[in-house]
């Protein structure tokens, strides 16, 4: 009976206590003050349309050069790795064997042509001779026939003159274009010929081809892009991020997209009078236009996705959070560019986007990275 009337005190003193004036409830307190957030204006930018993708070097023309006739190879006229000019003689075969069969071949032709002469005198004296009675049918029929044996045996002496002339000019081999010589594969002294393989290899180094493999979307954006602007170019970055000043241009589109790796060949030519790039390098292309365009940007941080699609939290200028639905397209950089959505002077959350939601009041805090100039 004690205990129950202690709790009973106690409770009535604690009653009292809470019903004194000055004295609060829980939940009655002040309201804690808007959270604060970063945040970053959407401003209009100039900016280059790029692209950018993987390519590699191939050269406009790369022959292998092949002894055409077998012989002994007497003299290499060219540094290894140097450049060479068109006509520039590369190896020369021995020329005796061939100097002498082409004057054997000569010597057949004027034999067969002193024939062909007695041949057709001998026709020529047997015609009138037929109308005197002087000779029989026959026998012109004969000459006719020699005539003919004749002429033929002279046309296949000049043919194997010239043949044999084609053959002694098979033993100088010279570059068929401008470009640089690789390794010899021959020493001097060795006999080669059709069968021994490449004497060397030329490649044409200036102007030189990039391939460039690209799915179809991509191909599609840059013809856009290449028909909404008259300089739609592409550029090179070297491996060691150095671009290279002049552009190139593109010169082929395949016809067809490949089955196997859903790509469509792209290809462009740029000028290589520095000889930095090499057939078989890997290089990356920037394609882009040539006069700068006006775009608006939103840093890429303010951007988030849900189910409906992308979105940003928009601070109004009472300081109350709008959610906003935007259409992007590129990204430029820490930037996406807005096709639809927004307008430059808004601003958007970059920081804090955790404590915003649409319809609060918020404490909006240019961030560092993100001030208006």
């Amino acid at each position: 009976m004690r205990r129950i009337l202690g709790l009973f005190f106690l409770s009535s003193a604690i009653g009292l206590v809470a019903c004194e004036p000055g004295t609060q409830t829980a939940g009655t307190g002040t309201p804690p003050p808007p959270p604060a957030v970063g945040v970053a204006p959407v401003v209009e930018r100039e900016m280059t349309p790029s692209m950018e993708f993987v390519g590699r070097v191939e050269a406009i023309d790369a022959v292998d050069l092949i002894a055409r006739v077998n012989g002994f190879l007497t003299e290499r006229t060219f540094e290894e790795g140097g450049m060479v000019k068109a006509g520039d003689l590369l190896f020369r075969l021995e020329r005796e064997p061939f100097e002498a069969t082409l004057v054997a071949r000569r010597a057949d032709v004027e034999r067969a042509t002193a024939t062909l002469t007695n041949a057709r005198l001998q026709r020529e004296r047997l015609e009138p001779l037929i109308q005197r009675g002087g000779a029989t049918q026959a026998q012109l029929d004969a000459a006719v026939a020699a005539e003919q044996e004749a002429s033929a045996a002279r046309d296949a002496a000049q043919a194997a003159q010239q043949r044999a002339e084609i053959e002694l000019s098979y033993t100088e081999i010279r570059a068929s274009f401008d470009g640089r010589i690789g390794r010899a594969s021959f020493a001097e002294g060795a006999v080669v010929g059709p069968a021994s393989g490449p004497l060397a290899r030329l490649v044409r180094i200036d102007p030189i081809f990039v391939n460039i493999p690209i799915n179809d979307r991509a191909m599609l954006a840059v013809r856009r892009m290449q028909d909404s602007s008259d300089q739609f170019l592409p550029y090179i970055r070297l491996a060691d991020g150095v671009m290279l000043e002049a552009p190139g241009r593109f010169d082929f589109f395949d016809p067809e997209v490949d089955q196997t790796t859903d790509t469509v060949r792209v290809r462009a030519r740029f000028d290589n009078d520095t000889q930095l790039l090499l057939p078989g390098q890997f290089v990356t292309v920037v394609a882009s236009a040539a006069q700068p365009e006006t775009a608006i940007v939103v840093p890429q941080i303010a951007v988030q996705q849900d189910q409906a699609g992308r979105l940003v939290l928009v601070v109004d200028p009472e300081n109350q959070v709008k959610l906003v639905r935007v259409t992007l397209g590129d990204r430029i950089d820490t930037d996406w560019i807005v096709l639809s959505g927004l307008e430059p002077g808004q601003h958007v959350i970059v920081e804090g986007l955790q404590k915003a939601r649409p319809g609060m009041l918020v404490q909006p805090t240019p961030t560092a990275l993100y001030r208006e100039d």
